[in-house]
Formats: structure tokens, C-alpha cells, sequence
């Protein structure tokens, strides 16, 4: 129990101060299909979508909660937000962008963009499958409707 506990304890110390694979992407280390860039915020393509077009809104500074985010960054967080969903709702036939927020898996404030057709698309447990080329296309086609 205490081995457990000293394991735990000095793995969410190192995750502290190990850059998320979002700062990764961010610093070009990790490859990733961009949609749209200023210089506070990315949005990119989910490799792991629910629903083609699933889009992934950061903010390129490394902060874990969306809500330990400062009043300024938030709003610009949410307005950038904003023209990529709209952006996605033109390039990808849906009912309507969902707009979700949870941060479990990755301690770097995010916005998942899901287009949605049912309910089930805002589920994290039915995962659609893209090929590489077909991630790329989704990602030109939301670039071209911005």
C-alpha cells in the first residue's frame, strides 16, 4: 500500500512539470492535423474522434483546468472556440457542434468541438476510425470554411 501511494505521490509530482503531449504538439514535437492557429490557441483534429470533424480547442499556454484559466484566456479560449465550431458546422454536415469540456486524460485546458447527428456522438465511447487521409481532408476542409 505505501509502495502504491509513493508511486502515485511522485507520478502526479512528475506530471506537474512534464510538458502534456498538447505542449508537445504545440512545440511541433508531436505531428498534428491543424485546423486553425493564432498565437495564444490551437485547434486540432481528435485522432481518437467521436465524430468526423472532432476538433480539439487549447490554449498554447500549459495550464491543467479550464477554469484555473484567467478570465482573458478563457473568453479568448471560448471566442476562438467559437469560429472553429462554426467553421466545422460549414465544412461538416451535422445537426449541430457540441461543445464539451472535460480534461480527465490530459492535464492541459481543452474544448472538444463534436459534430453531432444523435446524442451518441457525445459519448466518449463509440470512436469513429479515419485514415490519415481522411483526417487530413477533414482538417483542409474546416481550414477552408475559416
Amino acid at each position: 500500500m505505501i509502495r502504491n501511494l509513493f508511486y502515485i505521490y511522485n507520478y502526479s509530482k512528475l506530471s506537474k512539470t512534464m510538458a502534456s503531449i498538447f505542449t508537445k504538439i504545440i512545440n511541433g514535437e508531436i505531428p498534428c492535423y491543424k485546423v486553425a492557429e493564432t498565437d495564444e490557441f490551437l485547434a486540432f483534429l481528435d485522432i481518437n474522434p467521436n465524430a468526423k470533424g472532432h476538433t480539439l480547442c487549447i490554449p498554447k499556454k500549459e495550464v491543467d483546468k479550464i477554469f484555473d484559466l484567467d478570465e482573458t484566456s478563457y473568453n479568448g479560449l471560448m471566442s476562438f472556440s467559437r469560429r472553429v465550431a462554426l467553421a466545422i458546422e460549414k465544412a461538416i454536415p451535422c445537426k449541430r457542434i457540441g461543445l464539451t469540456v472535460i480534461g480527465l486524460e490530459v492535464p492541459h485546458a481543452h474544448v472538444h468541438l463534436i459534430p453531432l447527428h444523435t446524442m451518441e456522438d457525445a459519448r466518449f465511447i463509440k470512436k469513429e476510425k479515419l485514415t490519415s487521409e481522411e483526417l487530413q481532408q477533414v482538417a483542409n476542409a474546416i481550414k477552408a470554411e475559416l
